[in-house]
């Protein structure tokens, strides 16, 4: 885990043990209701602060309904309930999946990274009884390429002359070396292990493996999955729905049915924690990122 990351999950242990104490204390009957709150507060201000930081910067931007406003009005309205337990859970679980994506997201990252560091700088070539480095570019179909131990292989074709073997992890995900000799296929971004191998090239760079990958990669992470776009734009016309829903449902069943507005203000909060779609708008990107790394 990175440096952020780590801050997070102190900042939810702090959580967790000042909510522990909060509920010792409250089985204390010799203190006072007031100082009995002060664990519960501070543990709701240690998990739950950058969301009350977000939210109130959105708000400051005009970007009033989103996730964190739903988070920090259902959380605020438990606590003036007395619900104190809820409204520390609501942002603590909440934190545990903003975890979870950073992690996700990372790790994707670092696949694609890491990724990048697959293509050929080179690709050696016999000339004049010499051997000289050009650009894998410039190298035809039908072509005698030389691949030393340790070195990449730079283009697609079929081992010409010697026996070696082949790490292919970076393409294949196969921990295991895969033993070549001549006329097996091999592919590009591969690295030669131990011996010297001749390739007859059958692919040009730009029709090659490692070629393919990248521009695959490089094409799905610049343009939004049509799914995420579409989630985007649900959750800006879905969000103002449920906090419009969320008041009628706390003001128009007590005035109806003569009920308590206590309990029915309650479930109007409960009502915005479920109905959050921070879900979906996490999720997709999430598993978009995944799929992609």
């Amino acid at each position: 885990m990175n440096r952020a990351q780590k801050k997070s999950v102190v900042k939810m242990i702090l959580a967790v043990i000042l909510y522990i104490s909060a509920e010792i204390f409250s089985a204390n009957e010799f203190l006072s209701p007031a100082l009995l709150i002060v664990p519960y507060i501070l543990s709701y201000i240690v998990i739950s602060y950058n969301v009350l930081i977000k939210a109130a910067v959105n708000i400051f931007h005009g970007q009033i309904f989103d996730e964190n406003f739903l988070m920090a009005i259902a959380s605020i309205g438990a606590f003036v309930l007395g619900e104190y337990s809820e409204g520390i859970a609501v942002m603590l679980f909440y934190n545990i999946g903003e975890l979870f994506e950073s992690v996700t997201v990372n790790k994707s990252r670092k696949s694609i990274s890491e990724l990048m560091n697959i293509r050929p700088d080179y690709a050696n070539i016999e000339r004049n009884g010499e051997i000289v480095k050009i650009s894998p570019d410039e190298v035809e179909i039908g072509d005698i390429i030389i691949v030393k131990p340790g070195e990449k292989i730079p283009l697609d074709g079929v081992v010409s002359e010697g026996v070696s073997s082949i790490n292919t992890s970076a393409l294949t995900g196969e921990s295991l070396p895969r033993d070549v000799g001549i006329g097996d296929e091999v592919i590009s971004g591969c690295i030669n292990l131990n011996g010297l191998i001749k390739i007859k090239v059958t692919k040009k760079f730009s029709e090659s493996t490692v070629s393919k990958i990248l521009e695959l990669v490089e094409n799905s992470s610049s343009k939004k999955a049509s799914a995420e776009k579409f989630i985007t734009k649900f959750a800006r016309y879905y969000t103002p729905a449920v906090v419009i829903a969320a008041v009628l449902l706390s003001v128009i069943p007590p005035l109806v049915l003569n009920d308590s507005f206590t309990v029915w203000v309650k479930r109007a909060l409960a009502f915005l924690v479920i109905s959050c779609p921070c879900a979906l708008v996490i999720s997709v990107p999430v598993s978009f990122m995944g799929g992609l790394g």
